[in-house]
Order: structure tokens, then sequence, then C-alpha cells
């Protein structure tokens, strides 16, 4: 339907104010589309317009993500594409929120410095995720992403008492789900489902208690 959001207008969505005529040249859509695709977010509380021009503030491209996921107008792996890493942290972080994960963003430890993208902790369990805006890896990178994620993990459960901790990178460029050293490597595309049968599949995950760095799952699958 003309007008209609699509995952190509996340990028037209620029702070400080931006004119139909621009986003159209930035989206690719004609000029009235673009006018009611920038209609369509302001009534939906995304965005304002002053003097003929749209202003967004941070986070209004994220609020926009998720109304298309909710509207099924645009694939997961289709937004994620036009998300800079702040915008892919985010949604891998309202993911989790709407799966009733307790959320924490950007977590720093001092001393040395250690920064976890995002936290989601449900039933006792803390899901640590890494978000790699990747479109091209080799072997060698996912293998050090995974031992640097493991890490992270450790210093969490050493910094947390009492927490049980499982270590996840969320990619944009892989079509599934597979382990490194019984460590996820998740596309965006299906993180949904990952995260609803995650309780389920720890048995087979990498799992990090009392600060010892040793896994609890059973055999590792590449």
């Amino acid at each position: 339907m003309a007008g209609t959001m699509t995952a190509r207008g996340l990028r037209g969505m620029i702070q400080g104010g931006v004119s139909p005529k621009d986003y159209s040249a930035v989206t690719g859509v004609g000029t009235q589309d673009a006018r009611r695709m920038l209609d369509r977010l302001e009534q939906s509380g995304i965005g304002h317009s002053i003097g003929g021009a749209y202003h967004f503030e941070q986070g209004d491209r994220l609020r926009a993500a998720i109304m298309m996921l909710e509207e099924g107008a645009a694939r997961l792996d289709e937004i994620a594409e036009e998300m800079d890493w702040r915008d892919f942290e985010g949604l891998a972080g309202e993911i989790l929120a709407s799966r009733n994960f307790a959320v924490m963003k950007n977590l720093r430890f001092k001393k040395p410095a250690v920064e976890i993208d995002v936290v989601g902790i449900r039933m006792g369990v803390a899901m640590l995720v890494d978000c790699k805006h990747w479109k091209r890896t080799t072997p060698s990178a996912v293998s050090d992403a995974v031992s640097k994620q493991i890490e992270r993990t450790r210093r969490y459960v050493a910094e947390t008492p009492g927490a049980v901790a499982a270590p996840v990178i969320v990619t944009l460029y892989r079509h599934e789900t597979e382990f490194v050293g019984n460590v996820p490597i998740v596309p965006i595309a299906g993180f949904s489902s990952f995260v609803d049968e995650f309780h389920g599949h720890l048995d087979s995950m990498r799992t990090i208690t009392d600060g010892s760095g040793a896994p609890t799952a059973g055999t590792a699958r590449t």
C-alpha cells in the first residue's frame, strides 16, 4: 500500500530535521509516499513536524522498527540492515524485553574495563549478548569474538554473586544458528525464536557460574 512504512524508510529518519523531498531522496520512494510515511510516523508518536520538516530523536528509529515488526511490515533482518550498531543493540534488547527478560544495555565494569552490549535476565539465568553488525567475517574472527564474550561472561559472574550466565553472539548476516565452543552464534532474523527457546536449550549451551568459567554444557557443536 502506498505510503506504508518499510525497512528502507528507517534510513531517512535523520536527527535534526528532514523534509519529505530529502526523505524521498534518501529512501528512494516518491515524494508523496515519503510524506505519507512521515505523517504515519508522526501519527504513531514517532517524530514531529515543524515548518515542513520532520524531526526525530535518538530512539525514534528503534521505535519505528518495533512498530514495523509488530505490524509485519518488514522482516527482522531487513530492519537490522538499516540500523547502526546502537540501534542493533537496542533491537536485541527490545526483543528480550518483549519476552519478559529484565534488560540492561551497555553494562560496564572497571579495572580492567569491560563492556557488555546487552544483558537479559529471566528465571535466574542471564543471557549476555554481544551484537556483531558484521557483513562479512572469517572463522578466526568468529572464534576470537566467542573467546572475548566468554571472558566478558566470566567477568560478569565474578562481579555478580550467585549469577548463572550464558554468552551469546547475535549477528546480521547469518542464515541459521550455529555453535562455536557451545556458544550460540544467532542471526538477528532468528533471535526472537532463539529467545523463546533459550531456557529449554541451556543444557547444550555454555553457561558460567561462580566465576569459574567452566562450561556446564554437553558436547560442543560447530
